[in-house]
């Protein structure tokens, strides 16, 4: 059982991993590669909505995916988007990033291969890596603006589409750790944690939900 003090940390800590950008039309829309086909379908709806004239896809696979998608993260988005109507001219694959950093790096790089120019990016990722990808991406490719996006979900509701509120407050509290964390590594740019965010995530931690936190840095 999950206590109402710790459902009521997990809200605000989920609320503030989103950065609650209103969309608008930028030069890309990046759809980040994970286990949550959801990603795709938000990045063709703000595609089909005209906030990009591109898509690029981005991701190899995981543990977590490689049953899944085992053609890869990105491969299995692009095929979603095909189903739902995008031109394939209009989606461009990346199928090796496997974190975050590698996403930004390699789609820039791809970006650059194609000669698209790029001012701006709409950054899709899920719900509670919203910041981690904002932060990332002002780091690794600072001279573009990033907006970013996810499915529009309450905390209740994609708990429910999880089906496992423990496994969902554990992935909160690990994005939470790598915010303050990985920008000493240089893996991200700094963004300041608001103090009432930072006890609701220490009363999780003191709580147990704690089997996504990271000891060996990676990006």
């Amino acid at each position: 059982m999950i206590s109402e003090q710790a459902w009521a940390d997990a809200e605000l800590i989920w609320d503030f991993h989103q950065m609650h950008h209103e969309p608008r039309p930028c030069s890309v829309a990046v759809g980040l590669g994970s286990h949550d086909l959801g990603v795709a379908d938000t990045t063709v709806d703000l595609y089909q909505r005209g906030m990009a004239p591109l898509i690029v896809f981005t991701g190899a696979t995981s543990p977590t995916t490689r049953a899944r998608m085992p053609r890869g993260e990105a491969v299995h988005y692009r095929e979603r988007a095909l189903e739902l109507g995008v031109p394939p001219e209009d989606v461009l694959v990346e199928p090796h990033a496997r974190n975050t950093g590698e996403n930004i790096r390699l789609t820039r790089a791809l970006l650059e291969d194609v000669g698209r120019p790029i001012e701006s990016v709409l950054l899709i990722s899920k719900p509670y890596e919203e910041r981690r990808a904002y932060a990332t991406a002002r780091k690794l490719w600072p001279e573009v603006e990033v907006v970013s996006a996810s499915t529009a979900l309450t905390f209740t509701e994609y708990v429910d589409s999880i089906g496992d509120p423990k496994l969902v407050i554990d992935m909160l509290v690990g994005a939470l750790q790598r915010l303050q964390v990985y920008p000493e590594q240089g893996f991200m740019v700094h963004l300041p944690v608001p103090a009432p965010v930072l006890a609701a995530y220490q009363r999780l931690c003191d709580a147990g939900f704690t089997s996504r936190l990271v000891t060996a840095l990676a990006p």
